[in-house]
């Protein structure tokens, strides 16, 4: 059992920067698969970035490629979304995801999910 808490989010102006953070909970952490997903008001949920276990291997969708950067510290069982040069359309509830199996963009791959943090950018 994984339990996530995300922290880290809050309203900020177009051009700025944010980090998000996914504190994990449960001795699997550092075999665990992460991804980062978001989901707009109205929207379907959306994979934002993944990161292998050991952190050597990251995805991430064209979105935010660039601009977005995920990490890892297995020692601290937290995982960490950077974000840079924030837009508007970058506004939404952010989740992170554990998965066993993938890092890629398939939800069901994730077995284990945070309640979110809401992050708001203004034009």
């Amino acid at each position: 059992q994984v339990q996530l808490v995300e922290s880290g989010g809050g309203l900020v102006q177009t051009g700025g920067s944010l980090r998000l953070s996914c504190a994990a909970s449960g001795r699997t952490f550092s075999s665990a698969h992460m991804g980062w997903f978001r989901q707009a008001p109205g929207k379907e949920r959306e994979f934002v970035a993944g990161i292998a276990w050991n952190g050597y291997n990251t995805n991430y969708a064209d979105s935010v490629k660039g601009r977005f950067a995920i990490s890892r510290d297995n020692a601290k069982s937290t995982v960490y979304l950077q974000m840079n040069s924030l837009k508007p359309e970058d506004t939404a509830v952010y989740y992170c995801a554990a998965s066993r199996i993938s890092w890629g963009p398939m939800k069901t791959n994730y077995n284990y999910w945070g309640q979110g943090t809401q992050v708001t950018v203004s034009s």
